[in-house]
């Protein structure tokens, strides 16, 4: 069997990523179809596959500007010659399930989210760009909107990496969905004993607007207390001026970096709505609870009032509240271990395996010539 692989643009290892090495482990002899591609960025799994790019990977600044480029990405994902595969995995979150695949092949699409820029959170990415930008994304957002729900009807099967994500499917594709988490590598991490935690609680991820970190810092200001944030991204500099000496920020960090302090801060803080979060799982593979805003896939792997506290308004005095409520709740490391390693690397092979191998099944039993067997629907779990 002959496998393509789709990913929207590999150019760092981060949750699509580890969804497409765990991808290229089950299928070692896989190609991988992107749009841009920065070889040194990735994991050696991934780096051994040949990887084939769209012409935007050809586009001036294209390594770091590809966004850019998304209104030329639904062309660019049509040009990529897919003949003579059998079966097509698609990664879907920039655009990617768009190909076109061959007649014979099966495309399974694994669906991160509906692109959040034209669909979900389009009014929020829209309202914090600046004046041009404004003026050009309703055209631009209305075609790849349209493009987008109509290249839905080139897949055989989704699959949502959570059931928020599975709902998003349904509203924007009219499409269900099989629910499959991804994969977190949660025997990376470790507790330590309790004489060794620190006084300080973390934030750890991309500082983006959508992720709401400002909410963090402004809450730990009024707090006074510790607060260390790791992580890089557009927001970096405005936080910093934002931050009180109670508050420090490292940006981007190397692992052992960001293993050390998992494992020994008090808690996380996750003030933003996530499709899945793969934060908040690593946390807790460190035996540490997590202050969550309780929407999004957060809800469906901290347990509130066992491994972690929700907020359920984006404030800061509701974030406060959790803060304050997650000290009383009695941390159970071994508990919260336990529960991260429901979403571990082996659970999402064997779950996707066993998905793939039923879709190649029945698409068997349903070729010309073949007594069509009854049709299986996948629901929302």
């Amino acid at each position: 069997m002959k496998v393509a692989i789709v990913h929207y643009w590999l150019v760092g290892m981060r949750g699509g990523e580890k969804v497409i090495e765990a991808l290229c482990n089950l299928y070692p002899e896989a190609d991988i179809f992107t749009h841009v591609y920065a070889p040194q960025a990735m994991s050696p799994a991934i780096a051994a596959h040949r990887v084939t790019t769209s012409f935007i990977g050809t586009l001036p600044f294209a390594a770091k500007r590809y966004k850019s480029y998304l209104p030329l990405m639904p062309m660019a994902l049509e040009q990529l010659d897919l003949r003579g595969y059998d079966l097509i995995i698609s990664s879907e979150s920039g655009p990617a399930k768009g190909i076109i695949p061959p007649s014979d092949a099966v495309h399974i699409c694994y669906c991160h989210s509906p692109m959040r820029y034209v669909w979900n959170m389009y009014h929020d990415y829209r309202e914090r760009t600046g004046l041009l930008t404004r003026l050009m994304m309703p055209p631009m957002a209305h075609y790849i909107r349209n493009w987008d729900a109509i290249s839905a009807g080139r897949v055989h099967e989704f699959i949502a990496n959570s059931n928020t994500v599975a709902r998003r499917i349904e509203t924007y594709y009219r499409r269900q969905a099989e629910v499959i988490h991804p994969p977190v590598d949660t025997a990376a991490f470790e507790t330590v004993p309790a004489g060794e935690l620190g006084d300080y609680h973390l934030m750890v991820g991309e500082l983006v607007r959508y992720k709401r970190p400002e909410l963090a810092i402004q809450a730990f200001n009024r707090l006074q207390k510790p607060l260390v944030v790791i992580g890089g991204g557009e927001m970096l500099r405005e936080l910093h001026s934002m931050a009180g000496p109670h508050i420090r920020i490292l940006g981007p960090q190397p692992f052992d970096v960001l293993k050390h302090h998992y494992a020994r801060c008090q808690a996380l803080i996750f003030p933003g709505e996530e499709d899945f979060g793969i934060v908040p799982v690593e946390a807790m593979a460190s035996g540490r609870p997590v202050v969550a805003y309780g929407k999004g896939g957060v809800t469906e792997t901290v347990l509130d009032g066992i491994t972690g506290t929700f907020f359920h308004e984006q404030s800061v005095e509701a974030l406060i509240d959790a803060v304050e409520r997650c000290r009383t709740i009695g941390v159970e490391p071994e508990r919260l271990v336990r529960r991260a390693a429901d979403f571990g690397v082996g659970r999402f092979s064997e779950e996707i395996s066993r998905f793939v191998d039923g879709v190649l099944a029945r698409r068997r039993l349903t070729a010309p010539g073949v007594q069509r067997a009854p049709s299986r629907a996948y629901l929302v779990q």
